[in-house]
């Protein structure tokens, strides 16, 4: 009976039994000449522990990394690979254009409004959290 009540509980928090609930995960379209793309997200910690996003997959991808948007000086931006994005205990973190996203390299095949790309993300301590990317204009 605790089980199952623990469970409930769990579905009415909103809550995955990972502690942790991903939302709002979205991709700009991109037509075939764009080699590659970006994914954003909102992460948000429903635990007492602090976690991290350790890597990303998709199909839709050659290669799938974690990125950030930077200050390189002089009015530049730049982008660089990142080992891993921290998600504070009962805070959130949120990937968007201009900062933390989850880039995609090598893009398989035309992303369009309305379409749907899978999206697998690895937490150090969560486990494995599937997704689904929606493509939308903003």
């Amino acid at each position: 009976m605790r089980k199952i009540a623990a469970a409930l509980l769990l579905v009415l928090a909103g809550c995955s039994s990972s502690g942790l609930s991903v939302a709002d995960v979205w991709g700009r379209p991109s037509p075939s000449v764009a080699a590659n793309a970006a994914f954003y997200l909102t992460i948000e910690s429903h635990s007492d522990t602090a976690d991290q996003l350790v890597s990303a997959d998709s199909s839709a991808c050659g290669t799938t990394e974690l990125h950030e948007m930077y200050d390189a000086g002089d009015g530049v931006m730049g982008m660089r690979p990142v080992q891993e994005i921290d998600i504070p205990a009962k805070g959130s973190v949120t990937l968007a254009p201009g900062g933390l996203h989850v880039m995609c390299i090598g893009r398989l095949a035309d992303f369009a409004p309305g379409d749907r790309v899978p999206l697998t993300l690895e937490f150090r301590n969560a486990g494995t959290i599937e997704v689904d990317v929606t493509i939308r204009e903003n």
